[in-house]
C-alpha cells in the first residue's frame, strides 16, 4: 500500500556504486561453497553405500540386505479362476495340499530337524552331573510332543492326498469321471507327495542314528519307574502319572522305534465306509506307477551330471512313492525296482540333512523285502563294495577336484563381474538378460556339485568310520570356502543381481507366455467341440492368467498344475513343449535364486565335521601366503548358529552357543594365534641376538613363512565379536615385553630394540614399557667438598639407620624438618613483603592480564628478563648474587628439605618391607599373644609375644602404605599460607618465570665449571628448586594460575624461533664463506640449545615434582574429597584419624 502513495515522478537513484555486484558475487561464491559442500557430501554417502565390499562379509553385518523372494498377497480361490468350475475346483484342491506340503516341509528342516540333531549337544561329559540327562530329556518331552502332532499331520495329508489322486483317476466305467484324465499327469503332486515322505524318512534316519536321545529316553524312564514307586517323595500325585507314562509309551512307539515312515505307508488307504476305494483302483495304480517312472526318468538322466539341481532329492521321493505304491496296491515292477537299486552305482549315498546320510540300498531292501529276494546276492552284495571303491576313489581325486573347481569358479567369478559390470545395450537387451540368467544358474550348479561333493564325502567317512588323510581334509576346506566365495558374489553384488533377477522373471515370463499363446490358439482352431478339449482350454487360460503376475511361489505351482491338464490332445508339438519344460525350470531356479543359493552355501554340516578345523587351521599357518581364507571358513562356522537356536534340550539356546563359540575360540588361539604369537615373539629374539652363535636361520636352507600377512588381513567377525590377529599379537608381545622388562630391568634396550623391529618387521604398532631403564633411586650429593670426593646419602642409608636405631628416628627428622621450614618460610615471607618485590610483582600481574589476549595468554619471555635485571639492580652481595639468586637458593633448600622427607618414608617403606618378608602371609598374621595365653606360658613370655604382635603390626602397616609425610607437611601449612593477612604470598605465581630463568642460568653456569680447572661452585644436578616451587605452588593452591601463564610453552616458542633465524642466516653466510661469522653463528646456535634444553629439563622436574602434591586437584576438590571420606568413615563406624594424630605430634 505504502508503494502506491509515492509521487509518479519517484525514481531510486541510479548511480551504480557498485556495492550490488559486490552482494551478488559474496553469494555466488557462499553458494558455491555451498555446492562444493554438498557434492562432497553425496560423494561420501555414495562411498558408504558403495556395491563394493571389503574382506570382512557377513549378513549379519549389513543394517540393510535385499530380500528379493516374491509374496502372494492373494489366495489360493482368487488366483484360480476360470469359467470352467470343475478344473477350478480340481487345481484349487491340488494346489492347496501342495502349499501345506511345502509348509509341513519349511517346519521339518527349521525346527523338527534341528531340534533333533542338537539334541545331547552343549554339554560335554565332563560337565555332566548325574541327572542331567534326565533334566534334558524331561524339558525335550514338549518338543517331542509337537512333534507327534506334526507326525500325525503329515500322515493325514499324505492320505488326503492319495484320496484326491484316487478320485480322479477311476477304474469304473460306469461311474462319472470328475474331469477326462485320459492323458492328465499330475506329476507335480506327485512329487510333492516324495517330498513329505521324505520327511518322514528323515525323521526315522536322524532318530535311528541317535544314540544320545536313545539312552536319556531310557534313562528317563527309569526315573519315572522309581518316581512311580514313591510318588509322594517327588510331589507327584498318582492319578497324573499314568496318564503321563501312557502318552511316553505312545510317544516312544510312534516317534523312537523308527516307525514314522512305516507307519504312514501302513495307514488303511481304502475308506471303510463305501468312500473312494484306492487298492482296487487299477487306473490310479497306472496312474500312480506312469508318474513315479517319469519322475525317475527325469531323475536318472541329471544324477550326477554337471546339470544336477535337485534330483538326489527327487529320487529319496521316489523311492519313498515306490514303496507307498508296493504297500497300497502289492504290486511290484521288478525291472523298476532294479533300475532304483541301479543308481546306487552313480550315488552311493545322499546325504538327506546336516551329518544324516541314507542308503538307498538299504532302504528298499528293508521296505520290501519281497522284491529283495528276487535279486541274487552278488548284485546286492557289489553295491555295498561299489560303497568302498567310490570312497578311495573320490579320496584320491579331491585334490584334482579342488583345482578344477577353483579353476571353474574363479572363471564363473570373472564372468560374473565382466557381465554385470557392463552397461546394458538396448538393442542386445534380450541377449544379455539370458545370458545373466545362464551365469546366476551356473554359479547356482557350482555351489549344488560342490555342496554335495562335500556333505557326501565328508558324511561317508564317518558314517563309514574311516579316517580321512589331512590331504582330503585340507581339500574339503578348499571346496568349502570356495562355496562360500560363491556365496559371497553373490551377495556382494546384490545390486546388480537384484535389478536383473526381476528382469529376467519378465523376460522368461514372456517366453512362457508366448509358448502358450501359439498352444491356445491351435486348441480355439479346432472346431470339434468336447469337454477334454475345453478343460484344455481353461487350463491354458489360467495359465496364462498366473503367469502375468509376480513370480510367486503359489503362481508357479498353479502353471505346473495348469499345463498338466493342458499339455493333454497334443495341443503342444514335441519342440513346443521341451523348450517351454526349460523355461518353467529356470523360472524356478531364478525367482528363488538367493534362498537356493543360501541353502546350497549353507555349512551347517561343519559342525558335524568340526574335528576338521584345527587341520585346517594348522595348514593355514604353515601356508600364510593365502592367509585371507580364514574370512570364508568363519563364515562357514558361523552358519550353524540359526539352527542352534532351535536347541529345546537346555534351559536356552545360549547355552550351546556359548559352548559353541569357546570351543571354536579356543582350537583358534590353540592352533593359530598362540603359535603365530611364539613364532614372532622367537623371531625377534633370534634377529636382536644374532651376535650369540644360535641355529641356522638361513632361509635358503631352512626355509621362511611370511607371517607378516596375517597382520594385514581385515578383522574377522565370529559371534559378537572381531578378532583381530594383529591386535592379539600386538597385546601379547606388549605384555610379555612389559612383563620380563619388570624381571630384569637391565634389558629394557633389547625389549626396546625388539618393539622397534616389530614395527619394522611387521608393521606392529607397540605400546612404549614407560618403565625406568634401572631401579629408582634417590640420592642426597654434597654440595662442595675439600676432598677429592663427595659424600651421598641414599634410601639404603636411611633404611640401615632406621633398622639400627628404629622407626622413631623418622619422626624426629620429620620434625627437625618441620622446625627448618618454619625459618625459612619466614624469610621467605620477609622476602615478598618487600615494597621493592611486591609492587613489581602487582604491576607485571596487572600487565599481564591486560595483554593476555594479544599474547595467545602466554607470559612473555621478554617481561621475565626485564624482572630479572630490575633486581639486580636493587643490590647483590659480595659474592656477586642478587636478591633473586638468594630467593632461588632459599626455594631449593626448601625442595631439598621435601625431597629429604620423602627419602625417609622411602627409607622406612625399604626397611619395613625388608624386616616383614619372613611373614608368611601378610593377609592372615597369627596373634602370637593369644596362642602363648592358650599354652598358659610364662607371663615374661606372654610380655613378648605382645611386642612381637606390636612389631608385626607395625611393619605390615608401614610396609603397606607408610605415613604421608608429604600430605602432612602441606596440610600443617597450607591454610596459615592461604588466610587473608599473608595475601603479599599470593603473588608467588608471577615472580615464578623470572626464578626460572635465573635457575637455568645458574645450572648452565654450574655445568660449565664442570670443565675448568677451577671447580668452586660447579654442579651437575639440582633437583630441589623444582620440588621447592612445586610444594610452594601447592601450598598457595596456585597451580591453575601457573598454568594459566603457558610460561614452558611461551620459552619453547622463543627460543625455536631464535633457533630458526640463526638456521636461516647460516645458509645466506654460507654462501659468503665468511668463516668467522659462521663459527659465530654455530656457537650461538649451539647456546639456544642448551638453554633450551636446560628449560626442558627443568620442566620435566617440575611436572614430576607436581605429581607429589596431587597437582590435579585444587585446595576446594581435597575438602570435597576430604568431607566424602570422613562421611563415608562415619557410615562405616570405624574411626581411621591416624593421619592426623600423627601430624599433631609432628607439629608438637
Amino acid at each position: 500500500m505504502a508503494v502506491e502513495t509515492l509521487s509518479p515522478d519517484w525514481e531510486f537513484d541510479r548511480v551504480d556504486d557498485g556495492s550490488q555486484k559486490i552482494h551478488a558475487e559474496v553469494q555466488l561464491k557462499n553458494y558455491g561453497k555451498f555446492l562444493e559442500e554438498y557434492t562432497s557430501q553425496l560423494r561420501r554417502i555414495e562411498d558408504a553405500l558403495d556395491d563394493s565390499i571389503g574382506d570382512v562379509w557377513d549378513f549379519n553385518l549389513d543394517p540393510i540386505a535385499l530380500k528379493l523372494l516374491p509374496y502372494e498377497q492373494s489366495s489360493l480361490l482368487e488366483l484360480i479362476k476360470t469359467e470352467n468350475k470343475v478344473l477350478n475346483k480340481v487345481i484349487t484342491v491340488y494346489a492347496a495340499l501342495c502349499c501345506e506340503i511345502k509348509k509341513l516341509k519349511y517346519e521339518a528342516e527349521t525346527k523338527f530337524y534341528n531340534g533333533l540333531l542338537f539334541y545331547g549337544e552343549g554339554a560335554t561329559d565332563s560337565s555332566m552331573v548325574e541327572g542331567d540327562c534326565q533334566i534334558q530329556m524331561g524339558r525335550f518331552i514338549s518338543f517331542l510332543q509337537e512333534l507327534s502332532c506334526f507326525v500325525t499331520r503329515c500322515y493325514e495329508v499324505v492320505m488326503n492326498v492319495v484320496h484326491q489322486l484316487a478320485a480322479l483317476y477311476i477304474s469304473n466305467k460306469g461311474a462319472p469321471k470328475i474331469i477326462e484324465t485320459t492323458g492328465v499327469h499330475f506329476q507335480t503332486m506327485y512329487e510333492h507327495l516324495g517330498e513329505l515322505l521324505t520327511v518322514l524318512l528323515t525323521l526315522d534316519e536322524i532318530i535311528d542314528n541317535h544314540i544320545t536321545l536313545k539312552d536319556h529316553w531310557t534313562m528317563y524312564k527309569r526315573l519315572l519307574k522309581s518316581v512311580h514307586h514313591n510318588p509322594s517323595k517327588f510331589g507327584i500325585q498318582e492319578e497324573k502319572l499314568k496318564p503321563f507314562e501312557k502318552f511316553l509309551l505312545k510317544l516312544e512307539g510312534q516317534l523312537l522305534d523308527g516307525m514314522i515312515f512305516q507307519a504312514c505307508i501302513e495307514q488303511q488307504f481304502d475308506s471303510l465306509n463305501g468312500g473312494v476305494s484306492v487298492s482296487k483302483n487299477n487306473t490310479f495304480a497306472e496312474e500312480f506307477a506312469h508318474s513315479i517312472r517319469s519322475i525317475f526318468a527325469n531323475v536318472e538322466a541329471r544324477l550326477g551330471e554337471p546339470s544336477e539341481i535337485d534330483q538326489r532329492e527327487k529320487y529319496v521321493g521316489t523311492c519313498g512313492l515306490f514303496v507307498l505304491h508296493f504297500q497300497i496296491f502289492r504290486t511290484i515292477d521288478k525291472k523298476f525296482y532294479k533300475s532304483l537299486l541301479d543308481i546306487c552305482k552313480k550315488v552311493p549315498a545322499i546325504t538327506l540333512t546336516a551329518n544324516i546320510i541314507w542308503f538307498p540300498d538299504n532302504f528298499l531292501i528293508q521296505k520290501i523285502p519281497a522284491a529283495a529276494k528276487l535279486l541274487d546276492r552278488k548284485s546286492l552284495q557289489a553295491i555295498k563294495i561299489h560303497r568302498d571303491t567310490f570312497l578311495q576313489q573320490k579320496a584320491q581325486s579331491l585334490t584334482k577336484d579342488v583345482q578344477s573347481y577353483y579353476v571353474f569358479v574363479s572363471s564363473w567369478m570373472m564372468k560374473m563381474e565382466s557381465l554385470l559390470s557392463k552397461e546394458q545395450r538396448v538393442d542386445k537387451f534380450a541377449e544379455d538378460l539370458t545370458n545373466r540368467c545362464n551365469v546366476f544358474i551356473q554359479g547356482f550348479l557350482y555351489a549344488y556339485s560342490i555342496s554335495t561333493i562335500i556333505k557326501t564325502t565328508m558324511n561317508l567317512y564317518m558314517s563309514m568310520q574311516k579316517p580321512m588323510t589331512k590331504t582330503s581334509v585340507k581339500a574339503l576346506c578348499r571346496l568349502v570356502e570356495l562355496l562360500k566365495a560363491i556365496e559371497h558374489m553373490f551377495y556382494r553384488r546384490s545390486m546388480v543381481v537384484a535389478d536383473s533377477v526381476s528382469h529376467i522373471t519378465q523376460h522368461l515370463q514372456h517366453q512362457a507366455l508366448n509358448s502358450i499363446s501359439v498352444a491356445k490358439k491351435r486348441v480355439i482352431s479346432d472346431k470339434k467341440y468336447s469337454e477334454q478339449r475345453l478343460d484344455v482350454l481353461s487350463a491354458l487360460v489360467l495359465a496364462e492368467n498366473t503367469l502375468n503376475g509376480p513370480s510367486t511361489k503359489q503362481r508357479r505351482l498353479i502353471i505346473s498344475l495348469a499345463l498338466s491338464v493342458g499339455t493333454q490332445l497334443k495341443t503342444f508339438k514335441d519342440e513346443e513343449l521341451f523348450p517351454l519344460q526349460v523355461v518353467m525350470k529356470k523360472l524356478d531356479l531364478i525367482s528363488e535364486l538367493r534362498e537356493r543359493v543360501q541353502a546350497q552355501c549353507d555349512c551347517c554340516f561343519l559342525y558335524w565335521h568340526r574335528a576338521v578345523f584345527p587341520i585346517y587351521l594348522d595348514d593355514v599357518y604353515e601356508n600364510a601366503v593365502d592367509a585371507a581364507r580364514l574370512h570364508y571358513m568363519f563364515s562357514a562356522l558361523r552358519d550353524c548358529v540359526p539352527a542352534m537356536m532351535h536347541a529345546r534340550h537346555l534351559e536356552s539356546y545360549e547355552i550351546l552357543l556359548d559352548c559353541y563359540d569357546k570351543e571354536i575360540m579356543e582350537i583358534l588361539n590353540e592352533h593359530l594365534l598362540d603359535k603365530l604369537c611364539k613364532e614372532i615373539e622367537k623371531d625377534l629374539r633370534l634377529s636382536v641376538h644374532t651376535h650369540l652363535k644360535l641355529d641356522d636361520r638361513n632361509p635358503f636352507k631352512v626355509g621362511m613363512k611370511d607371517l607378516a600377512l596375517f597382520f594385514s588381513l581385515n578383522p574377522i567377525r565370529f559371534f559378537d565379536r572381531f578378532i583381530d590377529i594383529r591386535a592379539y599379537v600386538t597385546h601379547y608381545l606388549d605384555k610379555t615385553f612389559y612383563n620380563l622388562t619388570t624381571v630384569a630391568l637391565h634389558d629394557w634396550a633389547t625389549y626396546s630394540e625388539m618393539r622397534n623391529l616389530a614395527t619394522q618387521r611387521y608393521g606392529l604398532v607397540m605400546t612404549e614399557a614407560h618403565l625406568p631403564s634401572q631401579t629408582l633411586e634417590q640420592i642426597f650429593i654434597e654440595r662442595t667438598s675439600n676432598n677429592k670426593h663427595l659424600n651421598t646419602i641414599n634410601i639404603r642409608h636411611i633404611a640401615n639407620s632406621i633398622r639400627t636405631h628404629g622407626t622413631g628416628i623418622m619422626n624426629t627428622t620429620v620434625n627437625f624438618t618441620y622446625q627448618f621450614l618454619k625459618k625459612k618460610f619466614y624469610i621467605f615471607s620477609q622476602f615478598m613483603y618487600d615494597e621493592h618485590i611486591k609492587s613489581r610483582l602487582i604491576k607485571d600481574i596487572r600487565f599481564f592480564r591486560e595483554i593476555k589476549d594479544q599474547n595467545d595468554h602466554k607470559y612473555p619471555f621478554e617481561r621475565a628478563e626485564k624482572f630479572n635485571r630490575g633486581i639486580r639492580k636493587l643490590g647483590i652481595t659480595p659474592e656477586g648474587q642478587s636478591y633473586l639468586d638468594q630467593f632461588r637458593q632459599l626455594i631449593s633448600q626448601i625442595g631439598n628439605a621435601m625431597g629429604y622427607v620423602r627419602m625417609i618414608r622411602s627409607g622406612g617403606l625399604h626397611c619395613s618391607s625388608n624386616a616383614i618378608r619372613f611373614v608368611p602371609d601378610l593377609e592372615d598374621i597369627i596373634n602370637f599373644e593369644e596362642l602363648v595365653k592358650e599354652e598358659g606360658l610364662a607371663e615374661e613370655t606372654v610380655k613378648a609375644a605382645r611386642h612381637l604382635d606390636s612389631v608385626l603390626s607395625d611393619h605390615t602397616r608401614n610396609s603397606a602404605e607408610g605415613t604421608e609425610y608429604f600430605k602432612m607437611l602441606v596440610d600443617v601449612f597450607a591454610p596459615e599460607f592461604r588466610r587473608p593477612k599473608n595475601i603479599h604470598l599470593r603473588n608467588f605465581y608471577i615472580i615464578v618465570p623470572p626464578l626460572t630463568l635465573n635457575f637455568v642460568e645458574h645450572s648452565i653456569s654450574c655445568k660449565e665449571k664442570l670443565n675448568k680447572k677451577n671447580k668452586t661452585g660447579a654442579a651437575f644436578t639440582d633437583d630441589g628448586f623444582a620440588m621447592g616451587v612445586a610444594y610452594i605452588l601447592k601450598l598457595l593452591d596456585q597451580y591453575r594460575e601457573f598454568d594459566s601463564l603457558h610460561w614452558f610453552q611461551s620459552v619453547r616458542e622463543k627460543y625455536l624461533k631464535e633457533i630458526r633465524a640463526v638456521a636461516k642466516q647460516q645458509n645466506v653466510q654460507s654462501a659468503s664463506q665468511d668463516e668467522k661469522l659462521l663459527q659465530t653463528m654455530n656457537l650461538t646456535q649451539k647456546r639456544l640449545d642448551v638453554y633450551l634444553q636446560e628449560f626442558e629439563l627443568l620442566y620435566f622436574s617440575l611436572s614430576s615434582a607436581r605429581i607429589f602434591f596431587r597437582a590435579d586437584k585444587t585446595a576446594a576438590e581435597e575438602t570435597q574429597e576430604k568431607k566424602e571420606k570422613e562421611e563415608e568413615t562415619k557410615t562405616s563406624n570405624g574411626d581411621l584419624s591416624d593421619s592426623t594424630v600423627s601430624a599433631d605430634r609432628v607439629v608438637k
